[in-house]
Protein backbone atom coordinates (compact mmCIF):
# COMPACT_ATOMS: atom_id res chain seq x y z
CA UNK A 1 0.00 0.00 0.00
CA UNK A 2 1.44 3.32 -1.11
CA UNK A 3 -0.28 5.39 1.59
CA UNK A 4 0.94 3.18 4.42
CA UNK A 5 4.54 4.00 3.47
CA UNK A 6 4.08 7.51 4.89
CA UNK A 7 2.96 6.10 8.24
CA UNK A 8 5.97 3.80 8.34
CA UNK A 9 8.18 6.75 7.46
CA UNK A 10 7.11 9.04 10.31
CA UNK A 11 7.08 6.17 12.80
CA UNK A 12 10.79 5.73 12.05
CA UNK A 13 11.51 9.45 11.98
CA UNK A 14 13.36 10.77 15.10
CA UNK A 15 11.98 14.27 14.38
CA UNK A 16 8.41 12.96 14.72
CA UNK A 17 9.08 11.24 18.05
CA UNK A 18 10.78 14.36 19.38
CA UNK A 19 7.75 16.44 18.36
CA UNK A 20 5.39 13.80 19.80
CA UNK A 21 7.27 13.75 23.10
CA UNK A 22 7.33 17.56 23.30
CA UNK A 23 3.60 17.71 22.56
CA UNK A 24 2.76 15.25 25.32
CA UNK A 25 4.97 16.96 27.93
CA UNK A 26 3.62 20.41 27.10
CA UNK A 27 0.00 19.21 26.96
CA UNK A 28 0.12 17.28 30.23
CA UNK A 29 1.87 20.18 31.94
CA UNK A 30 -0.75 22.55 30.62
CA UNK A 31 -3.64 20.35 31.81
CA UNK A 32 -1.99 19.74 35.18
CA UNK A 33 -1.67 23.49 35.82
CA UNK A 34 -4.46 25.09 33.83
CA UNK A 35 -7.29 22.62 34.35
CA UNK A 36 -7.75 23.11 38.13
CA UNK A 37 -6.96 26.85 38.19
CA UNK A 38 -10.24 28.00 36.53
CA UNK A 39 -12.20 25.74 38.90
CA UNK A 40 -10.48 27.23 41.95
CA UNK A 41 -10.88 30.74 40.53
CA UNK A 42 -14.61 30.20 39.92
CA UNK A 43 -15.12 28.82 43.44
CA UNK A 44 -13.29 31.77 44.99
CA UNK A 45 -15.09 34.30 42.80
CA UNK A 46 -18.50 32.86 43.69
CA UNK A 47 -17.72 33.30 47.38
CA UNK A 48 -17.16 37.06 46.93
CA UNK A 49 -20.09 38.82 48.57
CA UNK A 50 -19.85 42.11 46.68
CA UNK A 51 -21.60 41.60 43.33
CA UNK A 52 -20.04 44.74 41.90
CA UNK A 53 -16.51 43.63 42.77
CA UNK A 54 -17.24 40.12 41.50
CA UNK A 55 -18.39 41.43 38.13
CA UNK A 56 -15.36 43.71 37.93
CA UNK A 57 -12.92 40.85 38.61
CA UNK A 58 -14.76 38.56 36.21
CA UNK A 59 -14.65 41.14 33.43
CA UNK A 60 -10.95 41.82 33.93
CA UNK A 61 -10.14 38.11 34.06
CA UNK A 62 -11.77 37.10 30.77
CA UNK A 63 -10.64 40.15 28.75
CA UNK A 64 -7.23 38.58 27.86
CA UNK A 65 -9.16 35.90 25.93
CA UNK A 66 -9.93 38.52 23.27
CA UNK A 67 -6.33 39.64 22.82
CA UNK A 68 -4.70 38.31 19.68
CA UNK A 69 -1.99 35.69 20.18
CA UNK A 70 0.39 37.86 18.15
CA UNK A 71 -0.21 40.77 20.52
CA UNK A 72 0.27 38.51 23.56
CA UNK A 73 3.64 37.32 22.26
CA UNK A 74 4.62 40.91 21.41
CA UNK A 75 3.81 42.03 24.97
CA UNK A 76 5.70 39.02 26.29
CA UNK A 77 8.70 39.90 24.15
CA UNK A 78 8.79 43.40 25.60
CA UNK A 79 8.49 42.16 29.18
CA UNK A 80 11.16 39.48 28.76
CA UNK A 81 13.55 41.38 26.51
CA UNK A 82 17.18 40.92 27.66
CA UNK A 83 17.98 44.56 26.90
CA UNK A 84 14.91 46.51 28.01
CA UNK A 85 12.52 43.98 29.52
CA UNK A 86 10.92 44.76 32.87
CA UNK A 87 11.69 41.32 34.33
CA UNK A 88 15.39 41.50 33.51
CA UNK A 89 15.58 45.01 34.95
CA UNK A 90 13.99 43.84 38.20
CA UNK A 91 16.26 40.80 38.43
CA UNK A 92 19.29 42.95 37.67
CA UNK A 93 18.48 45.67 40.20
CA UNK A 94 17.41 43.35 43.03
CA UNK A 95 19.76 40.40 42.59
CA UNK A 96 22.48 41.72 40.30
CA UNK A 97 21.72 39.04 37.71
CA UNK A 98 22.90 39.25 34.12
CA UNK A 99 20.16 39.65 31.48
CA UNK A 100 18.51 36.41 30.43
CA UNK A 101 17.06 35.84 26.98
CA UNK A 102 14.05 33.93 28.35
CA UNK A 103 12.33 33.26 25.04
CA UNK A 104 15.51 31.83 23.56
CA UNK A 105 16.36 29.50 26.43
CA UNK A 106 14.90 25.96 26.17
CA UNK A 107 14.32 25.59 29.93
CA UNK A 108 11.97 28.60 29.98
CA UNK A 109 9.85 27.73 26.94
CA UNK A 110 7.35 25.42 28.67
CA UNK A 111 6.79 27.64 31.75
CA UNK A 112 6.30 30.67 29.48
CA UNK A 113 3.78 28.83 27.33
CA UNK A 114 1.81 27.48 30.30
CA UNK A 115 1.77 30.81 32.16
CA UNK A 116 0.52 32.69 29.10
CA UNK A 117 -2.25 30.09 28.75
CA UNK A 118 -3.13 30.67 32.41
CA UNK A 119 -3.34 34.43 31.90
CA UNK A 120 -5.38 34.19 28.70
CA UNK A 121 -7.89 31.46 29.49
CA UNK A 122 -8.44 31.23 33.26
CA UNK A 123 -11.18 33.85 33.41
CA UNK A 124 -12.82 32.68 30.19
CA UNK A 125 -12.98 29.02 31.25
CA UNK A 126 -14.15 30.00 34.74
CA UNK A 127 -17.37 31.34 33.18
CA UNK A 128 -18.46 27.74 32.50
CA UNK A 129 -17.87 26.72 36.10
CA UNK A 130 -19.54 29.85 37.45
CA UNK A 131 -22.61 29.06 35.39
CA UNK A 132 -22.63 25.53 36.77
CA UNK A 133 -22.25 26.78 40.34
CA UNK A 134 -25.09 29.26 39.84
CA UNK A 135 -27.33 26.36 38.83
CA UNK A 136 -26.73 24.42 42.07
CA UNK A 137 -29.92 23.96 44.10
CA UNK A 138 -30.01 26.65 46.82
CA UNK A 139 -31.75 24.24 49.19
CA UNK A 140 -28.54 22.23 49.43
CA UNK A 141 -26.69 25.27 50.78
CA UNK A 142 -29.54 26.03 53.18
CA UNK A 143 -29.44 22.46 54.49
CA UNK A 144 -25.65 22.77 54.93
CA UNK A 145 -26.16 26.02 56.88
CA UNK A 146 -28.66 24.31 59.18
CA UNK A 147 -26.13 21.54 59.79
CA UNK A 148 -23.55 24.16 60.76
CA UNK A 149 -21.25 23.70 57.76
CA UNK A 150 -18.57 26.32 57.20
CA UNK A 151 -18.09 28.03 53.83
CA UNK A 152 -15.16 25.74 53.07
CA UNK A 153 -17.18 22.65 53.95
CA UNK A 154 -20.02 23.80 51.70
CA UNK A 155 -17.55 24.14 48.84
CA UNK A 156 -16.12 20.65 49.43
CA UNK A 157 -19.35 18.76 50.16
CA UNK A 158 -21.96 20.70 48.18
CA UNK A 159 -20.53 22.86 45.41
CA UNK A 160 -17.85 20.59 43.97
CA UNK A 161 -20.02 17.40 43.94
CA UNK A 162 -22.84 19.39 42.33
CA UNK A 163 -20.66 20.61 39.44
CA UNK A 164 -18.72 17.35 39.05
CA UNK A 165 -20.51 16.53 35.78
CA UNK A 166 -19.32 19.82 34.29
CA UNK A 167 -15.78 19.22 35.56
CA UNK A 168 -15.65 15.74 34.02
CA UNK A 169 -16.98 16.92 30.65
CA UNK A 170 -14.36 19.67 30.58
CA UNK A 171 -11.65 17.15 31.51
CA UNK A 172 -12.71 14.83 28.69
CA UNK A 173 -12.63 17.70 26.20
CA UNK A 174 -9.22 18.81 27.44
CA UNK A 175 -7.77 15.32 27.16
CA UNK A 176 -9.28 14.98 23.69
CA UNK A 177 -7.33 18.01 22.51
CA UNK A 178 -4.13 16.78 24.15
CA UNK A 179 -2.21 16.70 20.87
CA UNK A 180 -3.70 19.96 19.58
CA UNK A 181 -1.87 22.80 21.28
CA UNK A 182 -1.97 26.49 20.43
CA UNK A 183 -0.09 26.26 17.13
CA UNK A 184 0.22 30.03 16.64
CA UNK A 185 1.68 30.65 20.08
CA UNK A 186 4.21 27.82 19.79
CA UNK A 187 5.23 28.99 16.32
CA UNK A 188 5.71 32.58 17.52
CA UNK A 189 7.78 31.42 20.50
CA UNK A 190 9.80 29.01 18.36
CA UNK A 191 13.49 29.75 17.83
CA UNK A 192 16.34 27.51 16.65
CA UNK A 193 17.77 27.61 20.17
CA UNK A 194 14.63 26.25 21.86
CA UNK A 195 13.64 23.90 19.01
CA UNK A 196 14.54 20.84 21.09
CA UNK A 197 11.54 21.51 23.38
CA UNK A 198 9.29 23.73 21.25
CA UNK A 199 8.95 21.58 18.14
CA UNK A 200 5.51 19.93 18.47
CA UNK A 201 3.37 17.87 16.11
CA UNK A 202 1.53 20.93 14.74
CA UNK A 203 4.76 22.76 13.89
CA UNK A 204 6.17 19.57 12.34
CA UNK A 205 3.06 19.26 10.15
CA UNK A 206 3.33 22.95 9.22
CA UNK A 207 6.99 22.61 8.27
CA UNK A 208 6.52 19.35 6.41
CA UNK A 209 3.32 20.22 4.57
CA UNK A 210 3.52 23.95 3.81
CA UNK A 211 7.22 24.76 3.88
CA UNK A 212 8.56 21.53 2.35
CA UNK A 213 5.37 20.87 0.33
CA UNK A 214 5.30 17.23 1.39
CA UNK A 215 1.53 17.13 1.75
CA UNK A 216 1.04 13.38 1.91
CA UNK A 217 3.56 12.95 4.71
CA UNK A 218 2.06 15.87 6.66
CA UNK A 219 -1.45 14.44 6.19
CA UNK A 220 -0.34 11.08 7.57
CA UNK A 221 1.05 12.76 10.69
CA UNK A 222 -2.12 14.83 11.11
CA UNK A 223 -4.30 11.74 10.71
CA UNK A 224 -2.26 9.92 13.34
CA UNK A 225 -2.84 12.80 15.77
CA UNK A 226 -6.57 12.66 15.07
CA UNK A 227 -6.74 8.92 15.75
CA UNK A 228 -4.83 9.36 19.03
CA UNK A 229 -7.27 12.14 19.98
CA UNK A 230 -10.28 9.85 19.41
CA UNK A 231 -8.65 7.11 21.51
CA UNK A 232 -7.91 9.57 24.32
CA UNK A 233 -11.47 10.93 24.35
CA UNK A 234 -12.99 7.44 24.37
CA UNK A 235 -10.64 6.22 27.10
CA UNK A 236 -11.19 9.25 29.32
CA UNK A 237 -14.95 9.07 28.78
CA UNK A 238 -14.94 5.38 29.77
CA UNK A 239 -12.84 6.03 32.88
CA UNK A 240 -15.06 8.96 33.86
CA UNK A 241 -18.18 6.84 33.49
CA UNK A 242 -16.68 4.04 35.59
CA UNK A 243 -15.28 6.28 38.34
CA UNK A 244 -17.88 9.05 38.67
CA UNK A 245 -20.84 7.96 36.57
CA UNK A 246 -20.43 11.09 34.40
CA UNK A 247 -19.67 10.97 30.68
CA UNK A 248 -20.39 12.78 27.44
CA UNK A 249 -21.92 9.74 25.75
Amino acid sequence: MVGWAYFERFLQDPAFWRAFNNTLILSFGNILINFPIPIIFALLLYEVRSKRFRKFVQTISYMPRFISTVVVIAILGELLSPSSGLLNRVLGSLFGMDPIYFVNEPQYFRPIYILTETWQYTGWTAIIYLAAITGVNRELFEAADIDGASRFQKVIYVTIPSIMSTIMVMLILNVGSLLSLGFEKVLLLYTPSNAAVSDIIDTLVYRTGLMNQNYSYATAIGLFSGVIGVILVSSTNWLSKKMSGESIY
